[in-house]
């Protein structure tokens, strides 16, 4: 199984390179900045909690009576990731989500956090991603990027989910934006410290123990399964160029704001 994952990271890498080095995160220089980066970002984070839970709800048995589902290694996996996204500590140590870390993030900086819980209220009052889009007035770019990642959830298919989950969301985020991060959160301490501790107890939790479990479960779903590791990689190469995309429209709202500005 090596030579696949050796096979779809050698593939993605330079869609890797493209994402870590994209020049979203040489424009954000001010607060505001950071606003409008995590105002679209916050679609990642909640759609990856969505792709968490529909891993768990395939892998393992959610209803009653409960019974035997799948197999119990796999099972552990993804159980153990769930609780770390689901149930984490935050800056105070409470118990919370990682998205509900991220909003707790966006109020501290100032960040419009109706939009996203109009989206989310709506959604769950009718199902509608388009109108729940619409109540949001949901950036395009974040639009198409929750599209795809509820056409792989839709597929059923446990192995590409567990795919897209382990090659295309994490360690993601480059030193440069850390640094970044770091450097204002010197600047505007009582604004920027939610999200650097967002972002540490990310590369912390996802980006160490998380990915190794992640790995592990890809594995474990596609097996020695040639079809199902090719339809894995097709679906990753895919989820990285909408990331990309995803990070060229933030890219381009940060640059109109940043005319305007200099315009009035």
């Amino acid at each position: 199984m090596q030579n696949y994952i050796s096979k779809i990271q050698n593939r993605i890498e330079p869609l890797r390179r493209q994402i870590v080095n994209h020049p979203v995160y040489g424009v954000i220089h001010t607060p505001e900045d950071l606003k409008i980066f995590m105002q679209s970002h916050v679609y990642a984070v909640w759609d990856f909690m969505s792709l968490l839970k529909s891993l768990q709800n395939q892998l393992t048995c959610t209803s009653v009576p409960w019974f035997p589902k799948g197999d119990a290694d796999t099972r552990y996996l993804i159980n153990e990731i769930v609780v770390g996204e689901e149930s984490d500590v935050d800056s105070e140590g409470n118990r919370t989500s990682h998205f509900e870390l991220y909003l707790k993030a966006m109020e501290q900086i100032g960040c419009d956090t109706d939009s996203m819980n109009r989206f989310v209220e709506n959604l769950q009052a009718n199902g509608n991603f388009q109108e729940a889009f619409a109540a949001a007035n949901t950036p395009l770019s974040a639009q198409k990027f929750v599209d795809f990642t509820f056409e792989i959830i839709r597929s059923n298919k446990a192995y590409l989910q567990a795919t897209i989950f382990t090659f295309g969301r994490e360690d993601l985020i480059p030193g440069m934006f850390l640094s970044m991060v770091n450097d204002l959160n010197k600047r505007f301490p009582d604004s920027i410290s939610q999200i650097k501790y967002y972002l540490e107890r990310h590369i912390e939790v996802d980006g160490d123990h998380h990915s190794i479990l992640a790995l592990q479960m890809t594995a474990n779903l596609c097996g020695e399964n040639q079809q199902y590791w090719q339809e894995a990689e097709a679906a990753v190469v895919q989820a990285l160029q909408m990331r990309i995309a995803l990070w060229d429209g933030v890219y381009a709202e940060i640059m109109a704001g940043k005319s305007a500005a200099v315009t009035v």
